[in-house]
């Protein structure tokens, strides 16, 4: 594993010895949220901050570099459930807490959240409070559903199995399908934000040779003619999804709002 591996269990100030500390992270495409998630994290006792990110390539470096144990995620940045998936096969032991809007409020959503790997789902608006107890609670349980939400836990009616497309003569996976592995997924979106080869093997610490074969991996599996090729029929498939540009898209917990004292 590559960058910083801080280590997970510090004691909180005022915690008995032998109390755990939950490193807790946000993703969320929305600057303002984020640091409200921060200031509430840095004023519960229990919680301490591991760092933000606002959008999938960044979520993966933050977790590979600050380890946090739990991750908050905004449903509108994964739409696909993607990324929840990805981090947890990552590490099986983050837990992930994915905040639901009001679009992705569905039964289908839900199971396919939880079928990714998320450990609880809370509704976007909940307040600090609830907030705190869904974090406790997806660490103590690994499983937690808001009582908002216990309306879509009845069995949705049956959907028809998507069927592969066909766009400009070439096979486009269905709706929300992920064919490429973690790595490949990185690079796709790296290849979708303009980056040429040699600045991919920089950000992923690869050689170029290897970021040259992902990415003859992701236009096989695309059935793509090239790298645009393959970024178009990524965004129409619902592989990747538009991401808000966000230039602070990494910040470390030391980077991110200043720790206050509890």
């Amino acid at each position: 594993m590559r960058g910083i591996e801080p280590h997970r269990t510090p004691i909180a100030p005022g915690q008995p010895a032998g109390s755990r500390s939950l490193g807790v992270a946000v993703v969320d495409p929305i600057p303002l949220f984020r640091e409200g998630v921060a200031s509430m994290v840095h004023r519960t006792l229990g919680l301490h901050w591991s760092g933000q990110a606002a959008s999938h390539h960044a979520a993966m470096q933050l977790c590979e570099q600050a380890r946090p144990d739990v991750v908050i995620l905004d449903s509108a940045l994964d739409p696909n459930c993607h990324l929840v998936k990805m981090l947890n096969s990552g590490d099986p032991a983050l837990v992930l807490v994915v905040l639901v809007r009001d679009g992705n409020r569905t039964q289908q959503y839900l199971a396919a959240a939880i079928g990714a790997g998320a450990h609880a789902i809370v509704p976007r608006a909940v307040d600090g409070r609830r907030m705190a107890e869904s974090i406790r609670r997806a660490h103590t349980d690994r499983r937690y559903l808001d009582p908002a939400l216990s309306a879509l836990t009845a069995r949705p009616k049956r959907q028809p199995s998507p069927r592969a497309a066909l766009d400009d003569g070439q096979l486009v996976h269905p709706k929300g399908a992920m064919p490429l592995s973690r790595r490949e997924y990185q690079v796709l979106q790296l290849v979708a934000e303009g980056l040429e080869n040699s600045a991919i093997a920089k950000l992923l610490f690869l050689s170029v040779e290897t970021v040259r074969t992902h990415v003859k991996s992701i236009l096989r599996k695309l059935s793509a003619r090239d790298r645009t090729h393959a970024v178009t029929i990524a965004f129409r498939s619902g592989i990747l999804v538009p991401q808000i540009d966000d230039q602070a898209a990494v910040l470390p917990a030391q980077h991110s709002v200043a720790r206050s004292t509890r």
